[in-house]
Protein backbone atom coordinates (compact mmCIF):
# COMPACT_ATOMS: atom_id res chain seq x y z
CA UNK A 1 0.00 0.00 0.00
CA UNK A 2 1.48 3.31 -1.07
CA UNK A 3 1.37 6.24 1.32
CA UNK A 4 1.67 9.66 -0.25
CA UNK A 5 4.15 12.10 1.22
CA UNK A 6 2.78 15.28 2.82
CA UNK A 7 2.76 18.28 0.58
CA UNK A 8 5.19 20.40 2.62
CA UNK A 9 5.40 23.09 -0.04
CA UNK A 10 1.68 23.79 0.04
CA UNK A 11 1.39 23.46 3.80
CA UNK A 12 4.22 25.93 4.44
CA UNK A 13 2.79 28.42 2.00
CA UNK A 14 -0.42 28.68 3.98
CA UNK A 15 -0.29 31.42 6.58
CA UNK A 16 -2.40 31.42 9.73
CA UNK A 17 -5.67 33.25 9.20
CA UNK A 18 -4.76 35.97 11.67
CA UNK A 19 -1.61 36.85 9.68
CA UNK A 20 -3.36 37.09 6.32
CA UNK A 21 -2.70 40.35 4.52
CA UNK A 22 -5.68 42.42 3.44
CA UNK A 23 -5.74 45.08 0.76
CA UNK A 24 -8.16 47.99 1.05
CA UNK A 25 -9.09 50.57 -1.55
CA UNK A 26 -10.37 53.54 0.45
CA UNK A 27 -11.59 56.32 -1.79
CA UNK A 28 -9.01 55.41 -4.45
CA UNK A 29 -6.04 55.07 -2.08
CA UNK A 30 -4.64 51.62 -1.27
CA UNK A 31 -3.87 50.44 2.25
CA UNK A 32 -2.19 47.14 3.09
CA UNK A 33 -2.69 45.65 6.53
CA UNK A 34 -3.42 42.33 8.26
CA UNK A 35 -6.51 40.60 9.54
CA UNK A 36 -5.07 40.89 13.04
CA UNK A 37 -5.06 44.66 12.76
CA UNK A 38 -8.55 44.89 11.30
CA UNK A 39 -9.89 42.49 13.93
CA UNK A 40 -8.86 44.66 16.90
CA UNK A 41 -12.48 45.64 17.57
CA UNK A 42 -14.83 42.68 16.97
CA UNK A 43 -17.82 45.02 16.73
CA UNK A 44 -16.35 47.14 13.98
CA UNK A 45 -17.15 47.30 10.30
CA UNK A 46 -13.55 46.38 9.44
CA UNK A 47 -13.66 43.23 11.57
CA UNK A 48 -16.78 41.99 9.79
CA UNK A 49 -15.33 42.97 6.42
CA UNK A 50 -12.38 40.61 6.59
CA UNK A 51 -14.10 37.54 8.03
CA UNK A 52 -14.31 34.58 5.67
CA UNK A 53 -17.92 33.83 6.54
CA UNK A 54 -18.87 37.47 6.82
CA UNK A 55 -22.42 38.41 5.96
CA UNK A 56 -21.19 41.86 5.05
CA UNK A 57 -21.00 42.09 1.28
CA UNK A 58 -18.33 44.39 -0.11
CA UNK A 59 -17.25 44.90 -3.69
CA UNK A 60 -13.64 44.44 -4.75
CA UNK A 61 -11.69 46.18 -7.48
CA UNK A 62 -9.66 44.51 -10.22
CA UNK A 63 -6.72 44.01 -7.81
CA UNK A 64 -8.87 42.21 -5.26
CA UNK A 65 -8.85 45.10 -2.78
CA UNK A 66 -11.97 45.77 -0.74
CA UNK A 67 -13.70 48.91 -1.97
CA UNK A 68 -14.61 51.43 0.75
CA UNK A 69 -16.14 54.73 -0.30
CA UNK A 70 -14.64 56.94 2.43
CA UNK A 71 -12.04 59.71 2.71
CA UNK A 72 -8.56 58.10 2.64
CA UNK A 73 -7.00 61.09 4.45
CA UNK A 74 -9.00 60.37 7.57
CA UNK A 75 -8.59 56.62 7.28
CA UNK A 76 -4.89 56.77 8.25
CA UNK A 77 -5.56 57.70 11.92
CA UNK A 78 -8.15 54.91 12.05
CA UNK A 79 -5.77 52.28 10.72
CA UNK A 80 -2.88 53.49 12.87
CA UNK A 81 -5.03 53.24 15.99
CA UNK A 82 -5.89 49.64 15.09
CA UNK A 83 -2.19 48.93 14.65
CA UNK A 84 -0.82 50.32 17.92
CA UNK A 85 -3.78 51.40 20.02
CA UNK A 86 -2.83 55.08 20.15
CA UNK A 87 -4.65 58.12 18.83
CA UNK A 88 -2.37 60.14 16.57
CA UNK A 89 -3.87 62.98 14.52
CA UNK A 90 -1.81 65.12 12.15
CA UNK A 91 -2.00 68.89 12.56
CA UNK A 92 -3.81 69.35 9.25
CA UNK A 93 -6.63 66.99 10.24
CA UNK A 94 -9.73 67.99 12.19
CA UNK A 95 -10.65 65.88 15.20
CA UNK A 96 -14.29 65.99 14.08
CA UNK A 97 -13.32 64.33 10.80
CA UNK A 98 -11.55 61.50 12.62
CA UNK A 99 -14.57 61.11 14.91
CA UNK A 100 -16.86 60.85 11.89
CA UNK A 101 -14.77 58.01 10.47
CA UNK A 102 -14.42 56.26 13.84
CA UNK A 103 -18.20 56.29 14.16
CA UNK A 104 -18.64 55.02 10.61
CA UNK A 105 -16.31 52.07 11.24
CA UNK A 106 -17.86 51.64 14.70
CA UNK A 107 -14.58 51.45 16.64
CA UNK A 108 -15.86 51.98 20.17
CA UNK A 109 -12.68 52.81 22.08
CA UNK A 110 -11.41 55.12 19.36
CA UNK A 111 -14.71 57.03 19.41
CA UNK A 112 -14.25 57.59 23.14
CA UNK A 113 -10.64 58.79 22.74
CA UNK A 114 -11.48 61.26 19.97
CA UNK A 115 -14.42 62.68 21.94
CA UNK A 116 -12.15 63.18 24.95
CA UNK A 117 -9.61 64.97 22.76
CA UNK A 118 -12.28 67.26 21.31
CA UNK A 119 -13.64 68.02 24.78
CA UNK A 120 -10.15 68.86 26.07
CA UNK A 121 -9.45 71.05 23.04
CA UNK A 122 -12.70 72.95 23.48
CA UNK A 123 -12.10 73.50 27.18
CA UNK A 124 -8.72 75.09 26.45
CA UNK A 125 -10.22 77.20 23.67
CA UNK A 126 -12.96 78.42 26.00
CA UNK A 127 -10.43 79.31 28.67
CA UNK A 128 -8.18 81.15 26.21
CA UNK A 129 -11.10 83.07 24.70
CA UNK A 130 -11.90 84.73 28.02
CA UNK A 131 -10.27 87.97 29.08
CA UNK A 132 -10.05 89.70 32.40
CA UNK A 133 -10.61 93.30 33.35
CA UNK A 134 -8.34 94.46 36.15
CA UNK A 135 -9.00 97.53 38.26
CA UNK A 136 -6.76 99.06 40.88
CA UNK A 137 -8.48 100.94 43.70
CA UNK A 138 -6.58 103.22 46.06
CA UNK A 139 -8.02 103.53 49.55
CA UNK A 140 -7.14 104.19 53.19
CA UNK A 141 -6.96 101.44 55.77
CA UNK A 142 -10.35 102.30 57.32
CA UNK A 143 -11.98 102.05 53.87
CA UNK A 144 -10.80 98.50 53.09
CA UNK A 145 -13.73 96.65 54.67
CA UNK A 146 -16.30 98.83 52.96
CA UNK A 147 -14.54 98.56 49.59
CA UNK A 148 -14.42 94.75 49.67
CA UNK A 149 -18.02 94.40 50.88
CA UNK A 150 -19.37 96.69 48.16
CA UNK A 151 -17.72 94.98 45.16
CA UNK A 152 -20.17 94.52 42.30
CA UNK A 153 -21.23 91.08 41.11
CA UNK A 154 -18.56 89.42 38.98
CA UNK A 155 -15.68 91.31 40.57
CA UNK A 156 -13.31 89.51 42.88
CA UNK A 157 -10.49 90.61 45.14
CA UNK A 158 -7.02 89.69 43.80
CA UNK A 159 -4.31 91.50 45.77
CA UNK A 160 -3.67 94.23 48.31
CA UNK A 161 -0.48 96.33 48.22
CA UNK A 162 0.59 98.64 50.99
CA UNK A 163 1.92 101.81 49.38
CA UNK A 164 2.15 103.90 52.58
CA UNK A 165 1.53 107.61 52.21
CA UNK A 166 3.69 110.62 51.47
CA UNK A 167 1.70 112.45 54.15
CA UNK A 168 2.12 109.75 56.80
CA UNK A 169 3.52 111.28 59.99
CA UNK A 170 3.25 108.16 62.12
CA UNK A 171 -0.55 108.07 62.11
CA UNK A 172 -1.78 104.64 60.97
CA UNK A 173 -5.01 106.19 59.70
CA UNK A 174 -3.04 107.69 56.84
CA UNK A 175 -1.80 104.30 55.56
CA UNK A 176 -2.85 103.76 51.96
CA UNK A 177 -3.35 100.58 49.97
CA UNK A 178 -3.81 99.51 46.39
CA UNK A 179 -6.51 96.88 46.00
CA UNK A 180 -6.44 94.90 42.75
CA UNK A 181 -9.78 93.44 41.65
CA UNK A 182 -10.68 91.52 38.49
CA UNK A 183 -13.65 90.39 36.45
CA UNK A 184 -13.76 87.71 33.76
CA UNK A 185 -15.22 88.76 30.42
CA UNK A 186 -15.94 86.99 27.13
CA UNK A 187 -13.85 87.33 23.99
CA UNK A 188 -16.33 89.82 22.51
CA UNK A 189 -15.63 92.38 25.21
CA UNK A 190 -14.39 95.72 24.03
CA UNK A 191 -10.60 95.54 24.23
CA UNK A 192 -10.45 99.06 25.68
CA UNK A 193 -12.20 97.80 28.81
CA UNK A 194 -9.53 95.19 29.46
CA UNK A 195 -6.83 97.80 30.09
CA UNK A 196 -6.52 99.59 33.44
CA UNK A 197 -6.45 103.36 33.41
CA UNK A 198 -3.15 105.24 33.20
CA UNK A 199 -3.55 106.32 36.81
CA UNK A 200 -4.14 102.74 37.89
CA UNK A 201 -1.00 101.62 36.07
CA UNK A 202 1.06 104.23 37.83
CA UNK A 203 -0.37 103.27 41.20
CA UNK A 204 0.23 99.58 40.56
CA UNK A 205 3.84 100.22 39.54
CA UNK A 206 4.34 102.38 42.58
CA UNK A 207 2.88 99.73 44.86
CA UNK A 208 5.08 96.98 43.38
CA UNK A 209 8.19 98.94 44.36
CA UNK A 210 7.16 99.40 47.99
Amino acid sequence: MLVSEPDFENSNSKQPAENTWVKLNVGGTYFLTTKTTLSRDPNSFLYRLCQENAQLISDRDETGAYLIDRDPTYFSPILNYLRHGKLVINKNLAEEGVLEEAEFYNITELIRLVKEKISLRDSFSLRDSKKHVYRVIQCHEEELTQMVSTLSDGWRFEQMINIGSQYNYGNADHAEFLCVVSRELGATTNCKETEPTDRAKVLLQKGSRM
